[in-house]
């Protein structure tokens, strides 16, 4: 005998109390497997899709897109066929009595007995040699967190955009010879939902016909040099706007809302103060080059934000002030590095934690960084993963920041800003060298944190990192 299974809202960290459901992946009739994505919710802590706790049929959906619940809250139920439950709204947004779920209802997940064939996505071609430089020190630094997109469960589309989709999603493409990157996703940031390639499968939906310049050639500016185009819509699309009005007003996202209520009170509650040190990358990348290849084959990324990691940690042991936290009028030490690492997402941005960091070597470290961006990214990450850091980093020399000025992740006591790692010409022994270096920013609550402290962490990092241990690699 069977029984309908209840889902409810899960508790996604220690204080979180309450969730909002973003989006439902399936509708009520459709079949679902047993940990296949049901639904997207959104906390204070993170960003998460939610597997089906059974496989069975979705009976009932209690709680509609955008609605807030508390923990443990109804907000769906799986049934067998046969089944009758209580329905919660539909998709109209009238709710019914009853439900009974026949053996008729809709399988989406059945496969279908023909495919269309579809060609492999054309290979993206960097235009000259510095597009490739670009692109190779843009890998060699380290996205947010450390992975690139394509790690990520991403995938590059013809118009050399990206789109994102899940395992599952991926896997039934490669069973159809289905080229995701040309799909036109429907899911938040473009991602390819497995409703959306199930319609193009099945004939429903046709692909999005690819595009290329004529010339194959990425424009460029005044001085030269190659503009990289936009891979989508920066900072996200806009709304679609109504004849004959000029604006378009939408409410912030549910993580949009709480990293704008987060940023506002750390600005108000902590003195941040800034420091900036220029720091020579040259022996590290002679050390990044000399064993990415060993890195790789055993499938981990060895980036200048492993390094950069490392040698945080290091020092951290030195000054356990900058690992420490506050909670109202008191300060609390921390013996672990839990070592935040900031990734941006297309939908906002994320501080996954690398938990007792002072533990791991350095490929443990380059694994960890990748994993949790890649998860982040795929919104599968657990929620002991999302707090209890003591220490963060951020990353926007990716782009080619020179460095920035980041705001202390609450309670937290500082956080590294890392800028773009670039060739410049610098004076040594009175002559001039080409030196790989970059601007490091130390951004730290004043309160507790004295100027001579914070610069003496900064060196130390500096040293660090300039004179690191090849041994350690």
């Amino acid at each position: 005998i069977t029984m309908p299974v209840n889902v409810v809202m899960p508790q996604m960290g220690e204080s979180v109390t309450e969730g909002t459901v973003v989006r439902w992946i399936r509708k009520v009739g459709d079949h679902i497997d047993r940990d296949e994505p049901l639904f997207e919710i959104s906390t204070d802590k993170v960003d998460a899709e939610i597997p089906s706790p059974a496989a069975g049929i979705l009976a009932a959906i209690h709680v509609k897109e955008g609605e807030t619940v508390p923990v443990d809250a109804l907000v769906a139920v799986i049934a067998q066929a046969g089944e009758a439950v209580e329905a919660g709204p539909q998709a109209d947004g009238v709710p019914e009595k009853t439900s009974t779920v026949t053996p008729q209802a809709r399988a989406v997940g059945a496969p279908a007995s023909t495919a269309p064939q579809s060609t492999p996505p054309a290979r993206r071609t960097e235009a000259g040699d510095d597009g490739a430089k670009r692109a190779d020190a843009a890998e060699a630094q380290g996205g947010e967190g450390g992975a690139s997109r394509a790690e990520a469960g991403e995938v590059q589309s013809r118009e050399g955009g990206r789109l994102r989709s899940s395992p599952l999603v991926r896997r039934i493409a490669s069973e159809h010879q289905v080229d995701i990157g040309s799909i036109a996703g429907s899911g938040i940031g473009g991602r390819v939902t497995k409703d959306d390639i199930l319609r193009v499968i099945e004939g429903g939906a046709s692909a999005r016909p690819a595009q290329r310049h004529d010339s194959g050639v990425a424009p460029r500016n005044d001085s030269g040099v190659v503009a990289r185009a936009p891979q989508g819509p920066i900072g996200g699309a806009a709304p679609a706007f109504v004849d004959g009005e000029r604006t378009a007003v939408t409410p912030f996202s549910v993580m949009r809302k709480k990293i704008a209520e987060h940023m506002v009170y750390s600005q108000a509650t902590a003195a941040h103060v800034h420091s900036v040190f220029e720091v020579d990358f040259t022996h590290v990348d002679r050390l990044r080059k000399a064993n990415k290849d060993d890195y790789e084959r055993a499938g981990v990324k060895l980036t200048f934000l492993s390094f950069i990691a490392r040698a945080v940690i290091e020092a951290l042991q030195y000054a356990p002030i900058l690992n420490a936290s506050h909670k109202g009028d008191t300060v609390v030490y921390s013996q672990d590095v839990n070592l935040g690492i900031a990734v941006a997402l297309d939908w906002g941005l994320i501080v996954p934690v690398i938990h007792r960091a002072q533990e791991r070597d350095m490929r443990e470290l380059s694994r960890g960084i990748v994993d949790l961006a890649t998860r982040a990214r795929a919104k599968q990450l657990k929620n002991e993963e999302v707090h209890g850091g003591t220490f963060t980093i951020t990353n926007p020399g990716t782009l080619g920041a020179q460095f920035g000025m980041p705001i202390i992740n609450q309670p937290q006591l500082a956080i590294l800003g890392v800028g773009t790692i670039e060739k410049r010409p610098v004076v040594i022994d009175d002559g001039i060298a080409i030196r790989l270096r970059s601007y490091l920013t130390l951004g730290f609550d004043h309160r507790l944190i004295d100027g001579i402290v914070a610069d003496q962490f900064m060196a130390l990092v500096k040293d660090r990192i300039e004179q690191f241990d090849p041994t350690a690699v």
